[in-house]
């Protein structure tokens, strides 16, 4: 990966706020493009409020402008007219593929490998990547980053603050277990 290298972020993965705050400062890393839409906003939101019903939509509205205003560029659009020429098992996640094409994104993090099979997207130049693995990959090529943004992300976790043994555990809970495992032993620096 390089700062070149591209992604697209599914809605799934932006669910979880723990996880992705920590994709969030991991994309402020420059390691890679990290991009989404204003659909995949959507859907991640619409989904959280109906799980939390005690979140308010106005705040959620205030992450969205928030990491839209931190990562620059993150913002796909214009890729809407390529939506219903896509086939995937759900046609419901063809806006998140018609993105990753608009932006010449190699790869969408999302935990729903099935629904985004290579026969389907690799016409694009486009694969999905579990964020496990891709957090893996990024530990393989600049440890350093992930150490950092792991440090910055935890430092940033006030109420209640996280020790780093706790803050880890917090992102096994996010399916990441073999980054946390590799993390883990350089839980000093985090």
């Amino acid at each position: 990966m390089s700062s070149n290298y591209t992604v697209v972020f599914d809605a799934n993965v932006m669910y979880p706020a723990p996880l992705r705050s920590f994709l969030m400062y991991l994309a402020l890393s420059g390691e890679f493009r990290a991009r989404w839409s204003e659909l995949i906003h959507d859907e991640w939101i619409r989904n959280l409020l109906i799980n939390r019903p005690d979140l308010k939509p106005e705040q959620l509205d205030r992450v969205r402008q928030l990491m839209d205003k931190h990562i620059p560029g993150a913002l796909v659009t214009g890729f809407e007219g390529l939506i219903e020429s896509i086939n995937l098992p759900d046609k419901d996640d063809r806006h998140v593929v018609a993105a990753a094409i608009q932006t010449r994104a190699e790869a969408i993090i999302t935990f729903n490998l099935k629904d985004f099979p290579d026969s389907a997207i690799s016409q694009y130049g486009v694969t999905a990547i579990h964020p496990d693995e891709f957090i893996n990959d990024l530990i393989d090529l600049n440890m350093s980053i992930v150490i950092e943004a792991a440090r910055r992300h935890r430092a940033s976790l006030k109420k209640p603050p996280f020790t780093a043994s706790e803050y880890l555990d917090l992102l096994q809970r996010q399916m990441l277990p073999k980054s946390v495992s590799r993390l883990r032993k350089l839980e000093i620096a985090i």
